[in-house]
């Protein structure tokens, strides 16, 4: 039973690094092009990306973004907005540590909308201040990063905010 265990935990994908990034643009061709073009600008455009929920290991470490190989599967969880001539879209990832009968570990809660960037914060801050309420965990600190605009004239917009895990060195 013991090789059992260690092999499972030998496969496990457990990230001890994380990243926050950003980023908005907008395309007169499609929303689909202005995502595109908001994951190049928030520096994952080149990565297979797998949206996850929203747990931080008790270790992780927050980094400064890095560059990710072209082609790599990256876990990450994701706020995205897609917005078109005129209207106001916001995004944003809020994540903090909660403690508690002797665990400790982080959350992650994303928001997205017609809203600014204020509008996008509190909803982040209640997410974060409910899950680690149903958790029984006291919420010890948390950061929010958001990104809005009001996307142009005769435009498509998109605005990605995305918490990026990376694996075991």
């Amino acid at each position: 039973m013991g090789s059992q265990v260690q092999i499972i935990k030998k496969s496990l994908f457990l990230p001890t690094k994380f990243f926050v990034t950003s980023g908005r643009a907008v395309s007169s061709t499609s929303a689909l092009n202005a995502f595109d073009a908001a994951l190049a600008a928030a520096g994952i455009a080149q990565c297979n990306i797998v949206t996850v929920s929203s747990i931080l290991p008790a270790g992780a470490e927050q980094i400064d973004p890095i560059e990710i190989p072209p082609g790599t599967i990256t876990f990450c969880v994701m706020a995205r907005m897609d917005g078109e001539s005129g209207e106001t879209i916001g995004a944003g990832i809020g994540w903090g540590w909660g403690e508690g009968a002797g665990v400790r570990y982080g959350l992650v809660a994303e928001a997205h909308g017609y809203k600014d960037k204020e509008a996008t914060r509190k909803e982040l801050c209640l997410k974060l201040q409910e899950m680690a309420r149903m958790r029984k965990l006291e919420l010890r600190s948390f950061t929010t990063v958001e990104e809005n605009m009001e996307v142009t004239k005769g435009k498509h917009g998109s605005v990605v905010v995305a918490l990026v895990y990376l694996p075991q060195a």
